[in-house]
């Protein structure tokens, strides 16, 4: 089934997530690496993607909706883009930077696989960089209709907006609906599932799977704290002889 499967809410997405501070990161670790070769893990619809696609780069952009990726390819660039999930990532043992934007890896119920999908594509001091919510900030107690509700003109319509708490588990595990009610009466309601980790257990999980781990509580490099709310994880991959570094 397509998460993303009404192409309504696909032509939101680029308005509601336009570039800034975080695809200004992503771009500078490019960057910095002399990356070459580079998977968006999570692409959408593509707009980081496609300004990491520059001066020659391979560049696989992956996700598993349908819809979000034909739109990605309305827009003509060098990118290959692929319908799935980290399944399908090849491990060639030869990119240099995976990158996961958007919290992608909070739609994910399990890491270890996906870690280890990663870990096979990147070759030694590889990076895979990403972002996750702390949950120590319990933003879900925000996600109500009361501190959530509002109106606003879009390119699909007149829409009001809330959003429902639906379940917070002591496992992490937060579900929601978001509503975008249509003047003519119509509630398109969408359902979300996310998987709110601690810096500790990201980290484990990351340790198991070959990686030394740097964490920051923002993008300009923000020290991390326990009350952060943002916890952006830059992760290389180790050679055979270097040591991880301990679970936090």
């Amino acid at each position: 089934m397509d998460p993303y499967g009404d192409e309504k809410l696909v032509e939101l997405y680029d308005a509601d997530n336009a570039p800034g501070s975080d695809h200004a990161y992503f771009r500078a670790v490019a960057d910095s690496l002399g990356a070459v070769k580079i998977i968006d893990l999570g692409c959408g619809t593509g707009l980081l993607t496609r300004a990491l696609a520059v001066d020659g780069r391979s560049v696989v952009g992956i996700d598993p909706s349908p819809t979000m990726l034909n739109y990605a390819r309305r827009t003509p660039s060098p990118v290959t883009w692929i319908d799935g999930d980290s399944s399908v990532i090849e491990p060639s043992g030869d990119v240099d930077l995976v990158v996961c934007s958007g919290n992608t890896l909070m739609h994910i119920p399990s890491l270890p696989s996906t870690f280890a999908a990663i870990a096979g594509a990147l070759r030694t001091g590889g990076v895979l960089v990403f972002e996750s919510r702390n949950p120590a900030a319990r933003a879900w107690e925000s996600w109500t209709r009361e501190a959530t509700y509002g109106d606003r003109d879009t390119a699909v319509g007149h829409l009001t907006e809330w959003l429902d708490l639906i379940e917070a588990g002591d496992d992490g595990r937060v579900v929601f609906d978001a509503h975008n009610l249509y003047d003519d009466g119509r509630d398109d309601v969408y359902r979300t599932e996310l998987y709110f980790r601690s810096v500790a257990e990201i980290t484990a999980a990351l340790d198991a799977a070959g990686f030394m781990v740097q964490v920051m509580a923002g993008w300009k490099n923000e020290p991390f704290e326990p009350e952060s709310r943002l916890m952006v994880f830059r992760a290389e991959k180790a050679g055979l002889c270097e040591g991880r570094r301990p679970a936090l």
